[in-house]
């Protein structure tokens, strides 16, 4: 059996790979492990617990809240909100964990289970590797130690978590957002609600499209995957910009006047630029992933910004900014993290602060994303092959080397399997769209040959 959690918690088809069972088990293990770590020692603990829209999501918030209260630990549920609503909440509410029930940009039938330690923080590697051990112990029959009578964990809803992320997000922003038009994609999912009401609290003009959950409806054809329906809205209504999240909020992508994408790394080079403005770029470098587009690196070298690069997932580019000290780093995709004001990727922030720097400059967002030039990248999702094999097998890396002899000095490959599905990522850089499309699409034969 492979290992549990992913590079974003642990996630699977709900009640197929993520069942009541295991996320029972996995937050009674998590209960466990931090109370051996000295966690909860000298109080009684608490835990927040959230879930994006998804219909899974309303058993599967049954069965972690049962699974934590039974452990002795008491629970505030805080509904549907974000990923970072939910991480903000666990530090300011002084909490031991936080839970969250979602499976993000995945589709629908799909649902996970991610564990923030307190502070708001993700839990270690080596935190998440003892809670699957003590998991599987006692999955196979070894007793639990469990409390009785007032020991077992009290559960309340806490409602007042919506006002208190959004104040927050309202009270962090640079300047207000009046006479800017903006339109948000809620993609149905996490911020269909918190997104429209702090844009609309700054003072801007908000419409909306993807703000009507029904729970089946997540990310379906709306949202930061599919920015179609917002480029189109934001070219009907005359907006300054739009915004597309993600299931669950953590990331953020954007649309300037004309319809045209505005992606993880030129949203990046914009906040950089607006940061070292403000004297919050410290050390003046940015952190990205080695999938940051070169035309990034370039632009942030031109304008005298260092960027520090690593491995694809937010929470590597987490603590890289934690161990170094540095203010802002994120993803092409869309995850960027503040760390002065938050603890993870937090869509609805990146947005709000994005809509700030166009209303402070008065210049429209595709100037002001001008500041880099993206070079043409493609990418290619090779489903249903042994992901695990992508680095040792021979085939590959003979594909690989004669796609880099090609390119030479103009572009680069990058292969990588998927932390959280059963593929593996091809990209491609090249200075020519058409010779990109080529080598990626031989690579991507190339690695479905190999290991399908």
């Amino acid at each position: 059996m492979g290992r549990l959690f992913g590079t974003d918690g642990v996630r699977g088809v709900a009640n197929a790979d993520l069942t009541a069972e295991l996320a029972l088990g996995l937050s009674v293990a998590a209960a466990h492990v931090l109370a051996e770590a000295g966690t909860f020692e000298g109080h009684r603990p608490v835990a927040v617990v959230g879930r994006d829209p998804r219909a899974s999501g309303e058993f599967l918030e049954a069965a972690v809240v049962a699974g934590l209260a039974s452990a002795g630990v008491d629970v505030l549920r805080v509904g549907v909100l974000p990923t970072p609503a939910v991480a903000y909440l666990t530090g300011a509410l002084g909490a031991d964990l936080g839970v969250m029930l979602s499976a993000s940009h995945n589709p629908m039938p799909d649902n996970g289970v991610k564990f923030f330690a307190r502070g708001g923080h993700k839990l270690a590697d080596e935190l998440e590797d003892r809670i699957e051990e003590t998991y599987r112990a006692h999955a196979s029959g070894e007793p639990w130690d469990r409390p009785t009578g007032a020991g077992v964990g009290r559960v309340r809803t806490y409602d007042e978590g919506f006002d208190n992320y959004v104040a927050h997000l309202i009270g962090v922003l640079p300047n207000r957002l009046d006479g800017v038009k903006v339109v948000i994609d809620g993609a149905h999912g996490a911020a269909a609600r918190v997104s429209p009401e702090a844009f609309a609290r700054a003072g801007a003009e908000v419409i909306t499209i993807g703000t009507d959950p029904d729970g089946l409806n997540i990310n379906d054809g709306y949202g930061s995957t599919h920015l179609d329906r917002l480029k189109a809205a934001v070219v009907e209504h005359g907006a300054d910009l739009g915004v597309a999240h993600d299931g669950d909020a953590d990331r953020c992508l954007a649309v300037d006047a004309a319809g045209q994408e505005v992606d993880g790394d030129q949203i990046l080079a914009v906040l950089a630029l607006a940061l070292r403005e403000a004297g919050g770029l410290r050390k003046d470098t940015v952190v990205g992933t080695v999938m940051s587009n070169l035309g990034f690196k370039l632009a942030m070298e031109r304008e005298g910004v260092q960027l520090v690069q690593t491995a694809v997932g937010d929470r590597y580019v987490l603590e890289e900014m934690k161990e170094h000290g540095y203010a802002l780093g994120g993803e092409q995709s869309g995850h960027v993290i503040v760390l002065d004001h938050a603890t993870t990727g937090d869509g609805t922030l990146t947005g709000l602060m994005l809509a700030a720097r166009v209303a402070a400059t008065g210049r429209t967002l595709a100037d002001l994303a001008s500041v880099m030039e993206r070079l043409p990248q493609v990418l290619i999702n090779v489903r249903d092959v042994d992901k695990s094999r992508v680095g040792s097998s021979a085939e590959v890396s003979t594909a690989v080397a004669e796609a880099e002899r090609e390119l030479g000095t103009t572009g680069r490959v990058l292969l990588r399997p998927s932390g959280t599905e059963p593929l593996v990522r091809v990209m491609v850089e090249a200075a020519d769209i058409e010779q990109a499309r080529s080598v990626a699409g031989r690579l991507a034969d190339a690695v479905k040959s190999a290991l399908g």
